[in-house]
């Protein structure tokens, strides 16, 4: 899943630790949003939704249309600016090879997104379905169930899934700590035979983004901010 060059999309800034778009992109993204609901219904059917993907994405039409149904909870035909925003902010995110990140941020809309058949759990089926969402493989969501699995149902509820969206970050960190790590022992600023730092965990602190970032309950939107 890979966004067309010179897109719309590609001049967006999504902030590397929230995954969130600013107030000025947010606000820019609405007015594309307005632009592409030409019914004036402040929403999107399937044809345009799918006109979108096919025009900023090389997804095949066939992912598309499972997306706008996973989006399209109450089966309404639809679907509204917190949607489409979701969807944005995980292309940008997959962009930036921020997959894990935007995870683990936004545990609560993902969840919701991937429990297909509303049973406050995700099987395997579900997961594996919408794996190209997260560039996830199989090998990597047969581990995931076998490591998180605690109740041993084969599914994954919210506590469970949250356990592995708090193991992906800390994964991440890891390896972009070593990253640096590894860049300055190559410019020979840092001793190579010095032990890393273990990673940091994540901020709750947050700036003025449009959405705030998701903290309790399994909600389907990414919440508003005050900001």
């Amino acid at each position: 899943m890979k966004l067309k060059p010179g897109c719309f999309l590609q001049y967006l800034y999504l902030d590397e630790t929230y995954c969130l778009l600013s107030v000025r992109n947010a606000k820019a993204l609405t007015d594309y949003f307005q632009l592409l609901d030409v019914h004036k219904k402040n929403a999107l059917n399937n044809l345009q939704f799918y006109c979108f993907l096919h025009y900023v994405t090389d997804l095949k039409k066939q992912h598309i249309m499972l997306l706008f149904d996973l989006l399209d909870r109450n089966a309404e035909g639809s679907i509204g600016f917190d949607e489409f925003y979701l969807v944005v902010c995980l292309l940008l995110a997959h962009e930036n090879h921020l997959e894990k990140q935007f995870i683990y941020r936004h545990s609560g809309p993902v969840f919701r997104l991937l429990d297909v058949d509303d049973g406050y759990t995700i099987s395997p089926t579900e997961f594996q379905a919408a794996g190209f969402l997260f560039n996830l493989n199989k090998d990597e969501l047969e581990k995931i169930f076998k490591e998180f699995d605690v109740s041993g149902e084969e599914k994954l509820n919210y506590k469970e899934f949250k356990m592995f969206t708090i193991f992906c970050i800390d994964k991440q960190q890891k390896k972009e700590k070593e990253r640096k790590r590894r860049g300055l022992v190559a410019q020979g600023r840092v001793d190579a035979t010095r032990p890393a730092e273990p990673a940091s965990s994540p901020r709750t602190k947050h700036p003025h983004f449009y959405f705030q970032p998701e903290t309790v309950q399994p909600h389907f939107s990414i919440p508003m901010g005050s900001a």
